[in-house]
Parts: structure tokens; C-alpha cells; sequence
């Protein structure tokens, strides 16, 4: 209700509640958290049968590169999800600085991943190490999707680009990967760094 001699003030349009992205993406993702499962249940029926020696090779690992590592994917993806809002605000131009702060994030994961797999391989821990079997497996297969990420973050960064293909929807699509990527780094970070 309303004061005799002012004018009610316009709602703003109720948002509609919806998943981001597209049927197809969510099956992909879902598929990916999956595999990536299996490989998760694997590793620790691997660790059941040999703790001792998992818990030996383990502390080789540097956990506070570890924590580097996974605070500079949670910034990323802060980042990414700072650039959806700001594309669905129209704001293109912050959104495409947000999300090359968000690929600038995963190129410096892959850097300090490979200065890590350098030090690890540089002292002696190799594939023929059970342990380090799965944490080249686990990291490589990562590294393989943060870079798939990368790419479609640049697809992402393209649509912004061009006026006319400005769709926020493939932009959340690119960015619900790019989550995926880095909820997969949280448990093998948890699973290879801290669970002991």
C-alpha cells in the first residue's frame, strides 16, 4: 500500500530459478565425477591394502605446495563465478578481466604442479612407486582436464568478444566446468596430501 499522492515503485522481474548450464554439460560433468570416483574408490582400496607404505611415500609430498595449489584453484574459482554474475548484469568487459584472472589462476596451478612433479621425479619418486603411481595418474588426468578448462575458458572469453554471441549461458556452462576442475583437485588434494 502505498501513500496517498506517491506512485508504487515497479518490482524487479522475479529471477528464474534454474540449474546453470545445459542438460548436455551436467552429463558430461556428472560422467567425469564418475570416472574420476572409480579412480578415487580404487586408490583407496590400493591404500587398505598397503598403508604403511602409502603413509611413507606420502610424506614425501610437499603439503604446503599442496595448499598453494588449492588455494589458487579456489581463487580461480571465485573468480569465474564473479564472472557469470558480471555477465548476467551485461557487464562483458569485467567479466572477460574476471575470467582471464580465472585462466591466469590455472596456468599458475600447471607451473607450480610441474615445478612439483619436477622435485618429486628429481629425488627418486617415479611410477614405479605404488604411491606415486596414483599420484601421477591422479595430477596427470587433472592437469589434462585444468588444461581442457583453459581451452574453454577461451571459448568463453571469445563469446564476450563478439557483441552478438554475448550469451550468458555458455559462459556458465564454461564456468560449471571450470568448477568441476577444482572440486576434483579438493579430494585429490585430501586424498594425497592429507588423508593419512
Amino acid at each position: 500500500m502505498t501513500a496517498p499522492g506517491t506512485t508504487a515503485r515497479p518490482r524487479p522481474p522475479a529471477r528464474e530459478r534454474r540449474l546453470p548450464g545445459d542438460a548436455d554439460m551436467w552429463v558430461m560433468i556428472l560422467g567425469d565425477l564418475f570416472i574420476f570416483g572409480c579412480y578415487f574408490v580404487t586408490y583407496m582400496v590400493f591404500r587398505a591394502m598397503s598403508a604403511d607404505e602409502f603413509t611413507a611415500s606420502q610424506r614425501h609430498l610437499d603439503i604446503d605446495v599442496g595448499v598453494v595449489n588449492t588455494v589458487v584453484l579456489l581463487t580461480s574459482s571465485l573468480f569465474a563465478a564473479l564472472a557469470v554474475l558480471a555477465v548476467r548484469e551485461g557487464a562483458s568487459r569485467q567479466a572477460q578481466r574476471l575470467l582471464l584472472a580465472t585462466g591466469a589462476c590455472g596456468v599458475l596451478f600447471t607451473l607450480i604442479k610441474a615445478y612439483e612433479w619436477h622435485a618429486e621425479i628429481s629425488h627418486g619418486h617415479t611410477i614405479h612407486d605404488e604411491f606415486y603411481s596414483f599420484y601421477f595418474v591422479l595430477t596427470g588426468v587433472h592437469l589434462v582436464h585444468l588444461a581442457l578448462g583453459l581451452l574453454v575458458l577461451g571459448v568463453a572469453g571469445r563469446e564476450l568478444r563478439n557483441p552478438r554471441r554475448r550469451r550468458p549461458a555458455i559462459v556458465e556452462q564454461c564456468v560449471l566446468f571450470w568448477h568441476m576442475v577444482d572440486l576434483l583437485w579438493v579430494v585429490i588434494f585430501a586424498l594425497l596430501y592429507l588423508m593419512r
